[in-house]
């Protein structure tokens, strides 16, 4: 059961879709789509062609998957020395142990499986039994295997490509080798079953393709891709004779069986090298994938047989730089990638996930040269602000970029880059770099800090020039952060030098100045509450209030620099991250550390989300947002201070499924002997002591009358005496009739008048 902090668990992950493993692909024949299974480290996603929805999310795996293959029903991957069969994509029913090295191929044989590992050792499964049905050991010296393919109508016969140029034809089923085919000298990559029976198409390492008739071993015709390796093969099943070739370069071929030549090509298809590559049955579809995160769709409806780009899921192909939470509802996430890119990403369903594109000099060229050759590319971006105010009007995004002074704009209504770049004319002939930057809460004007000492104001409607802070200079070391109050009052300028000044927004003028011991590296505002948190270059933070502009707090704790803060929404919690990769909770009014758990990477950003449920981290060399859930909100959690020997634990990283919530499992012997209390509520005493004075917990309404008890009593003070009311008669006369009524009171006083008295 995997661990959780005091106050987080692990919810989800966001924004991976494939990796370098290639994806495999089923016909469904009952709902008559093909569906596509890709791997995403330690589990794997299956996809709808006709939508590329998600359908199902596997459970997670000890170790990153190396390998995937698919029948009828079954998924089977492979990790580490381990090879598991899963149902419904998504839960384990068999396992198959016994490599001692790990497995690289798999190939579903009817009721079997094939494995094989790095050493080249084969091993036939039996699928339901789980038993090793053969075995067979190669050397890589002179045969490592590449590459496996079952031929079709060929009765228990797999073929085999290895590193050496080599084929092997075997019967697995009485263990013998039928045929070994002398290769081409060079080392094979794909091997893959042409619609033809007989016919096999072999891909190389110098990016030759042989088509081979190894029924007579005759070779039917050559190609040669100029683009290296051949890194994926398939052919087209709907009518036409085109054979589909993908490289490490990400760029696809597409060739003429008929005319033996080259017919068309798809440049720069995936970014990074073509792993996976499949086309759809019987229609003119094809589904690739990558390890530059995306899965993508073709087809093949161009005039001269080339194919488009059809639909696409796509994430970060480098890690992110830095995230933030967008809007007030906490379910959109902006992120910021090393690959220049500006992503929203969704809390609540992938579908919504949608990419603002990648940043460049000029966007023309850019899509006349393409995303590989693009040399007007802009550096990444290290630092951005956004606001939800007027997004239908105009941009709301600024970003500031790597070692650049020009600061860009961007919309996220309309998923694309803005039309200006923010630079002052003073940075023609002088050196400088945007190094901080903010936008007001009403979306008009970006505040942007420079290396040089400069805080400028634009206008980001038109992207005019609108004052400098200062004269002629805000300060006279580089600029760490610029930050507006919520009222557009003061803003807030921070240096290295470790002096924060405090500005009029429209007049400019100098309110205060605070100066610290120690440099600057970052700050971080509360707009509702006024409060600033501040990170220090000897790694602790301190919390100032902007309206008195005095020190309040002060934390330390960390062990290397500070990456990120945040604060919670009601700005009791402020959460920091350092690069010694913990993530510590710290307790305002107390002023204590309440929570610290340890990750797997460093955290380079993290985020709170405005309505308090998730909090968003992202960590380097890994491409998703990590969504983690705060358990204050739907459990009891005890907030008390953590003693100062508290050793942190190591949490592992959410998958892609959303994760329920596991139930705590408290050793109450253990809270003993850690003297610690494990009652689950406090109850405090009536009276604390003397000299204090008890509040009531009733709510207002019910003790503040008594202020006026005197004025309540004289009103509700009776004029005149109670009145004895009439008593009712025991029994309650009715009217002869059909109708059931009672008679009245004068009738009854009557009554008893008029009846004689009998005596006797």
């Amino acid at each position: 059961m995997p661990e959780t902090s005091r106050i987080f668990s692990g919810h989800r992950a966001l924004g991976y879709n494939s990796n370098h493993v290639p994806l495999c692909t089923r016909y469904h024949e009952k709902h008559r789509d093909t569906y596509v299974v890709t791997c995403v480290g330690d589990s794997f996603h299956t996809y709808n062609c006709s939508r590329l929805g998600i359908i199902s999310i596997s459970n997670r795996h000890d170790e990153e998957i190396t390998c995937l293959s698919v029948d009828a029903y079954l998924v089977f991957t492979g990790c580490g020395e381990t090879v598991r069969a899963f149902t419904r994509g998504r839960q384990v029913c068999h396992t198959y142990e016994g490599h001692d090295r790990p497995v690289h191929l798999l190939l579903p044989f009817g009721k079997h499986l094939v494995s094989i590992d790095e050493d080249s050792q084969l091993k036939v499964w039996d699928i339901a039994s789980e038993e090793v049905y053969l075995e067979i050991g190669f050397q890589n010296d002179s045969f490592q295997i590449s590459a496996i393919l079952h031929p079709t109508t060929y009765l228990n016969k797999i073929l085999l490509g290895s590193k050496q140029g080599q084929l092997q034809l075997w019967n697995i089923k009485t263990n013998k080798k039928i045929y070994t085919f002398t290769g081409w000298g060079q080392h094979v990559t794909v091997l893959e079953q042409a619609p033809a029976v007989d016919l096999v198409a072999v891909g190389h390492a110098d990016g030759q393709i042989i088509i081979h008739n190894f029924k007579y071993d005759e070779t039917l015709m050559k190609f040669k891709q100029d683009w290296g390796p051949i890194t994926a093969i398939t052919f087209r099943t709907d009518g036409e004779p085109i054979m589909v070739s993908g490289s490490h370069l990400g760029h696809i071929a597409l060739w003429n069986l008929e005319e033996k030549r080259l017919s068309g090509q798809i440049r720069e298809a995936h970014i990074g090298s073509v792993t996976g590559m499949k086309c759809l049955p019987r229609e003119p579809l094809m589904v690739t994938s990558g390890p530059d995160n995306s899965l993508k769709v073709w087809i093949f409806d161009q005039s001269d047989g080339g194919g488009r780009l059809l639909r696409q899921r796509s994430g970060h192909s480098a890690p992110p730089n830095r995230i933030r939470f967008y809007g007030n509802d906490g379910s959109t996430v902006i992120s910021a990638g090393q690959d220049s890119s500006l992503r929203l990403f969704s809390t609540v369903h992938d579908s919504l996930n949608k990419s603002l594109g990648r940043a460049s000099f000029n966007k023309t060229q850019t899509k006349k040269s393409g995303l590989k050759n693009d040399h007007h590319m802009m550096p990444p971006v290290t630092k951005f602000a956004a606001e939800l105010s007027r997004q239908s009007d105009w941009d709301n995004i600024v970003c500031c970029h790597h070692g650049l002074c020009d600061v860009t704009t961007w919309t996220s209504q309309g998923g694309t880059m803005g039309k200006y770049r923010l630079k002052h004319e003073r940075f023609q002939s002088l050196n400088a770099t945007a190094e901080a930057v903010d936008i007001t809460s009403c979306g008009n004007f970006a505040l942007i800090g420079y290396s040089t000492g400069h805080v400028d104001t634009y206008n980001v409607q038109s992207g005019l020039y609108r004052g400098s802070y200062g004269n002629p200079k805000a300060h006279s070391s580089s600029v760490r952060s610029v930050k507006v109050d919520g009222l557009n009052q003061v803003t807030i300028t921070a240096a290295s030098s470790g002096i924060i000044k405090f500005w009029r927004f429209k007049k400019k003028d100098l309110l205060g100045r605070v100066e610290l011991k120690e440099p600057i590296n970052d700050l971080v505002i509360h707009r509702e509450s006024s409060l600033l948190a501040v990170s220090l270059d000897d790694f602790s933070v301190s919390v100032l209030d902007v309206d008195t502009r005095k020190l309040i707090r002060s934390f330390s704790g960390h062990l290397s620099r500070i990456s990120d803060m945040a604060f919670s929404p009601d700005a009791r919690w402020l959460i920091t991250a350092s690069m010694d990769s913990r993530i510590n909770t710290w307790d305002i009014p107390v002023a204590k550390l309440i929570d610290s758990f340890i990750v797997e990477s460093a955290v380079t950003s993290l985020t709170m989300s405005p309505t308090g449920e998730y909090l968003a981290t992202s960590h380097v060399d890994y491409l998703g947002v990590y969504i983690w859930s705060n358990k204050t909100l739907y459990s009891h959690v005890s907030l008390r201070p953590l003693p100062e020997d508290f050793e942190p634990l190591s949490m592992a990283f959410p998958d892609t499924s959303q994760q329920s919530e596991p139930e705590p499992q408290v050793d109450i012997l253990e809270l003993e002997d850690k003297g610690e209390d494990f009652s689950d509520e406090f109850t405090s005493p009536e009276q604390i002591s003397d000299e204090l004075v008890t509040l009531s917990l009733l709510p207002a309404s019910r003790w503040q009358n008594l202020l006026h008890l005197d004025i309540i009593k004289l009103r509700n003070k009776p004029k005149q005496p109670p009145k004895v009311s009439k008593s009712a008669p025991f029994f309650l006369l009715t009217v002869p009739g059909l109708e059931m009524k009672f008679q009245s009171q004068e009738a009854n006083q009557n009554s008893e008048v008029s009846t004689p008295k009998h005596t006797d």
